[in-house]
């Protein structure tokens, strides 16, 4: 009587070097992310320097960024000077004040930097703060 040899059966196993290499970049991904390296959000702008800076409580606030190059953005997202106010009116929450950062570039005249905070306080806004660094 003649046998054949049936083949190895191969066991399923999961290749280890694959998921180290997925691991590590999610892991240096998030390390550059949480020190700033990669910015999270909106444009880059130098702040002007205070050595009466403070740090501020959390609290409910907006970020408005103005650039050098007349770009304006709250919380990341592009904007008007029209539709500022709008905007800012329709992620207040009822009962509560909110407080707005101004985060300009030390290059934006200061004509524009006015112009945006009368705007605000012309739409009923009166808590505004200048973003800075402390020198």
């Amino acid at each position: 009587m003649r046998a054949w040899d049936e083949p190895e059966k191969r066991k399923a196993h999961i290749e280890l070097i694959p998921m180290i290499d997925v691991m590590m970049f999610l892991l240096v991904f998030f390390v550059l992310v949480s020190l700033n390296v990669i910015p999270a959000l909106g444009m880059k702008t130098q702040l002007p320097a205070a050595s009466s800076a403070q740090q501020l409580k959390p609290q409910n606030k907006a970020i408005l960024t103005l650039g050098v190059d007349g770009q304006l953005q709250l919380d990341g997202q592009a904007m008007t000077v029209e539709g500022l106010v709008p905007a800012l009116k329709a992620q207040q929450k009822p009962d509560t004040k909110t407080t707005i950062i101004v985060n300009s570039d030390k290059g934006v005249d200061v004509d524009r930097l006015v112009q945006i905070m009368d705007t605000l306080r012309a739409g009923g806004f009166t808590s505004v703060s200048i973003a800075t660094r402390k020198s």
